[in-house]
């Protein structure tokens, strides 16, 4: 137990910067270009994400033992969709207008590549705090990803954030942004961003340490 009270902090810290779904591993790519024109819809897209991530996660690990392994895949995918409905029928009670919007999206979260592969790399196979740290930093820093991708839409193609208006009357919306071309390009931008960031921090580290980058 000790143990995995010292790997919880690293476990949840590598879901949001090292192993980042979205800017590292390029996964759940459809909600990610699809719900970001507005940084309300990548809140709670990450928020019923997270959600369904941290739930199926600590169900699977609590349960790894008793499940056989022939029908493994199959009972993850119950036991999130399970949670996706939960996460569906609260939206659509509490935030009707969001539930309205990205509905389908909401229910896609079943197939969603993140929340699988982490049921099957990683809660399947550590014990449920491990689990719980885990599908926490994943569902953090794919939240993270949307609403960074979400403001910056948002912000060149309605001049707003979080529906405030920042630019004065004479800013010219960039309508490009808030349609699905705008998701692609706002994400290709940042990727090759990161790419440069880290690109630089590994010439950095290699001098510091005395060896030629290569």
């Amino acid at each position: 137990m000790s143990s995995d009270k010292s790997r919880f902090v690293p476990e949840l810290t590598k879901g949001i910067f090292r192993e980042n779904a979205t800017f590292v591993q390029v996964l759940g790519m459809c909600p990610a270009l699809a719900i970001t024109n507005s940084v309300m819809n990548g809140i709670v897209m990450g928020i019923a994400t997270t959600f369904v991530l941290v739930m199926s996660s600590l169900m699977i690990s609590a349960l790894r033992k008793l499940i056989p392994s022939q029908v493994r895949i199959s009972t993850y995918v119950v036991v999130i969709a399970t949670f996706v409905t939960v996460a569906d029928f609260t939206l659509q009670a509490m935030l009707p207008a969001a539930h309205h919007e990205m509905a389908a999206f909401i229910a896609l979260i079943v197939v969603n590549c993140i929340i699988l592969g982490r049921a099957e790399a990683f809660a399947s196979r550590n014990p449920v705090l491990l689990s719980i740290a885990d599908a926490l930093g994943m569902g953090l820093g794919f939240s993270f990803a949307l609403v960074l991708i979400g403001g910056v839409r948002e912000l060149l193609g309605s001049g707003s954030f979080l529906g405030f208006p920042v630019f004065g009357p004479g800013f010219e919306p960039w309508v490009v942004m808030i349609l699905p071309p705008g998701g692609f390009l706002v994400l290709g931008v940042l990727l090759l961003g990161l790419a440069k960031i880290a690109e630089v921090r590994s010439r950095v580290a290699a001098r510091s340490a005395g060896e030629e980058p290569r």
